[in-house]
């Protein structure tokens, strides 16, 4: 547990060991699954502006595309996305660390999958400004062709990542359910980008310590959450059409990072890595003009059945 004894400085190595073991977990997990080793790409920031490690799996028989990123960058001030949001934290040095993950696996009945967690500091002023600090992160899930045992189980183990926290973690997930569907709302699609999950931000209540174990909560569930689903649908007989339906889903990932995404705008005002903040956009995708799925086909399912408002930890099967 990182002790915040001094009200001028917060100790972020315990959350850095954490985050850097997590990404070893998961990729470790993935590489057995998949068969092929990701790619190891350890960066640096000039002028002492952080690092970072990017693993990627490319072609891979079970993950088309996977990435699995960790970083820990530093400024001298907020970019501009951080700094409209929190007007207050302008011109104040700050450092921002994390997990991010998102995988697209070949099969298209395997759903993609995306998750993030982080904690970002901003640092103590000249003037004796105390630093500022919050945490944040979730998963959510983006299913091409959906099963309802997959959504229920994904959605449990999200409420199980928050059930340590007393008699109000089933109104926690509730509300970082909804935050989460709200998050991954296309606009201008008028849809969700999926079954959602949960999803949280700004977390500093109700000190540095709690905030960090349920981040590390969040985090430590990835895999019980995903894995089976992966599991079960990787091998999955499939054909063009299913495939062709996949390209044209994902274009929806594709809209929603490169529109409403605050850490791919962050990354990108921040000046970052390019290819580490863009590893998450899928290796195929495809666009058709106003094209609509057939009436009772599976596609029309993922729309009629999968993209709608469920309380999916407490639905049963059907």
């Amino acid at each position: 547990m990182t002790q915040v004894t001094n009200p001028h400085h917060i100790d972020t190595a315990p959350v850095r060991a954490f985050l850097q073991q997590l990404q070893n977990d998961i990729v470790d997990a993935l590489q057995g699954i998949d068969g092929q080793a990701f790619r190891c790409d350890t960066w640096q920031r000039p002028n002492q502006g952080g690092s970072g490690d990017t693993r990627v799996s490319e072609g891979g028989a079970v993950l088309e595309r996977g990435g699995v990123a960790y970083s820990h960058v530093r400024g001298t001030q907020l970019p501009s996305s951080a700094s409209a949001q929190r007007p207050e934290l302008a011109g104040r040095a700050f450092e921002a660390m994390g997990v991010s993950l998102v995988l697209h696996p070949r099969n298209p009945y395997a759903p993609t999958v995306h998750m993030n967690v982080r904690c970002f500091v901003a640092h103590a002023t000249a003037d004796d400004a105390a630093p500022v600090f919050w945490f944040g992160g979730g998963m959510d899930l983006t299913p091409y062709y959906g099963f309802d045992e997959d959504c229920q189980h994904f959605h449990q183990t999200c409420r199980d990542a928050l059930a340590p926290w007393g008699e109000g973690s089933h109104a926690r997930y509730q509300h970082y359910k909804q935050w989460c569907d709200e998050y991954f709302f296309l606009k201008h699609r008028n849809e969700p980008r999926g079954i959602g999950g949960i999803f949280f931000d700004d977390l500093n209540q109700p000190d540095f310590d709690s905030a960090f174990a349920l981040m590390r909560s969040v985090g430590s569930h990835f895999l019980a959450a995903y894995l089976p689903i992966l599991q079960r649908r990787k091998d999955m007989p499939y054909g063009e059409r299913e495939r062709a339906f996949q390209a044209y889903r994902r274009g929806r990932y594709v809209e929603f990072n490169l529109v409403y995404d605050r850490g791919t705008l962050f990354g990108l005002q921040f000046g970052g890595r390019i290819e580490s903040i863009l590893m998450s956009l899928p290796p195929q995708v495809a666009w058709r003009y106003d094209w609509q799925p057939e009436p009772g086909s599976a596609e029309a399912r993922l729309y009629q059945r999968y993209l709608q408002a469920h309380d999916w930890a407490q639905l049963p099967p059907r």
